[in-house]
Parts: structure tokens; sequence; C-alpha cells
């Protein structure tokens, strides 16, 4: 359901009417069920490819800013691009919140002049205060806002963007000041090498549901790699193995190439446990957040 249904779901939502997705799940037709099924599954193609074209603009918009350093980036980020949609600038906001560690809004093209914001933050930043603190400072310049911690939505006239962008950053700012970006994964430490199972793959996903608040377990550990390859021209496919063990052990790095990962190399990972479905078959598999070579000296 969470991997395949309600994305499918999902998608019809964000790009046309959601009445597709409940009209689907409610036909008692099951030609029509299928007809709808295949409609929503070409909406989820079209709404990947939006994504990763929006995604791709943003990481670029973000590159052009000359940046040298990590610690050089605006305390927040504000995007925008013309062609973006309304639908999946949420997903964007997140991913480039993930591969920044910065509290970023995405906004996309409204109608008679007007931007339609999502923004999505980080642990200890209170994403809904940043924007009240705006609104009370600069009245009428978010035309309407609402959310929680951890992610908002908000509508504000496409010719107050600069100045909103500039005002975001320097509240960001103010609000982290007395903690600053400390770029640090939270992880619940390392595993022994015994403990590399599709068995503790099942009983970790048998725990959840995960979601805000109850994290999924993520590790990180030490491994060599055996095997490196790029699929799908964006995600890193590896073989690892753990310290002291040679056994095979599949990995997936989705959108990620980083250099100096392949064979032979020491690596640093961090990753959650995984199940690899395919043909029939389940084996254990490696969802890896981030990937880096070791250094010499950590091999």
């Amino acid at each position: 359901l969470g991997f395949a249904v309600a994305p499918r779901l999902n998608a019809a939502g964000r790009l046309t009417d959601m009445r597709l997705g409940i009209d689907c799940l409610l036909s008692d037709d099951p030609g029509q069920a299928l007809a709808m099924a295949r409609q929503l599954d070409e909406l989820n193609r079209e709404r990947r490819d939006i994504q990763q074209a929006m995604q791709e603009q943003a990481l670029a918009d973000v590159q052009r800013l000359n940046l040298s350093a990590r610690e050089d980036l605006p305390c927040g980020l504000c995007l925008y691009q013309k062609d973006w949609h309304q639908g999946v600038v949420g997903i964007v906001a997140s991913r480039i919140k993930d591969s920044l560690q910065r509290p970023v809004i995405a906004f996309a093209p409204d109608e008679d002049g007007l931007l339609k914001g999502s923004a999505r933050s980080i642990p200890g930043l209170h994403i809904k205060d940043v924007l009240d603190r705006i609104a009370t400072l600069h009245p009428g310049l978010i035309m309407k806002y609402g959310g929680h911690a951890m992610a908002a939505g908000l509508t504000l006239e496409e010719r107050h963007y600069a100045e909103f962008s500039r005002l975001y950053d320097a509240q960001v700012r103010e609000h982290v000041a007395e903690y600053g970006f400390a770029d640090t994964v939270l992880t619940d430490g390392g595993l022994e090498a015994e403990d590399f199972t599709l068995r503790l793959a099942e009983l970790l996903r048998e725990a959840g549901p995960w979601g805000q608040g109850f994290p999924e377990p993520l590790f990180d550990g030490e491994f060599t790699v055996l095997d490196s390859r790029v699929v799908g021209e964006k995600h890193l496919k590896l073989e690892l193995a753990a310290p002291g063990d040679n056994r095979r052990i599949p990995a997936i790095a989705f959108n990620q190439t980083p250099a100096g990962v392949r064979a032979g190399r020491p690596v640093h990972v961090v990753f959650r446990m995984d199940i690899n479905e395919f043909r029939g078959t389940r084996a254990l598999q490696l969802v890896v957040d981030q990937v880096q070579a070791a250094a010499p000296g950590d091999a």
C-alpha cells in the first residue's frame, strides 16, 4: 500500500482531481477499475517526471549562488520557477531540505499573479512560528498561511517574492542563532555482521508504521565496496561487505552518485534495512540515505 498504491492515489490529487482515485477504489466493475488504475499509474509517472525536473532546477538554482562552503548557504532557502507545478512543490521542498539540511520553501505560480509555497523544516525550527513572526512584522506581505512545526503552506503575491525571501532568511537566521546548523545525522548506531539478515529487515518492517516523531530505525557503519554501478542514470547500486564478513550485502542509494565510491574502497554508509521483492523472491537490501568514501586512515 505504501509504495505501490498510495503514490498513485496521491498523484491524482497532486496533478488533476483526487476523485479519480476514490472512484477507482469504490468501483465494483473490474474492467472500469483497471482502466482507472492505469490512468492513475500514468499520472504517477507524470508526477515523477515533473518532480525530478523541478528538483534538478532547484539544485541548479542553489549551485548558481556560487557558494564555496555549506556555512555560506542562506539559513532559509526560497526557490521558485515559473513553470513549476503546485502539486509537487512540497515534495521538492522536502528533498532539497534533506539534501542541504536547511528549511526550504518551494513556490509555484497560481492564478492572478499569486504564488503558492510549500515549506519543509528541520528539527529544532518551528516553521509556522517563523511565518507568524514575518506576518506580524510585515502585515499584508503573506496573504494566508497555515501549518505546524515541520511543514506549512502559504500564499503571497509574486511581486513580493524577493522581499519575502530576504525576510525569511533573516528570520530563520535569528531563530537558529543559538544552536546553528549542525550537519549531524542521528542514527541508532551500527550493526554486527550477523545482523544483516532478511529476518531482521522483516521484524523492523513489522514494527511500523513509522512516521513523524516515530522515525524508522536508521543505522550507520563502515563497509567495503565489492561492486558499484549506476542504474537508471541517477541511482547507485552497491554490493557491500561488513568488516570481517565476506557476504555480499545489496544496497541502493537513490538519486546519488557520489565520487570516490568504487569497488575495493572503504565507505561510510547511513542506511535503513529494507526488503527487495522481485519476481516472487525476497531478499535483504539496504536503502542508503548517505554514502561517502572513507578517509584513507579509516580503512
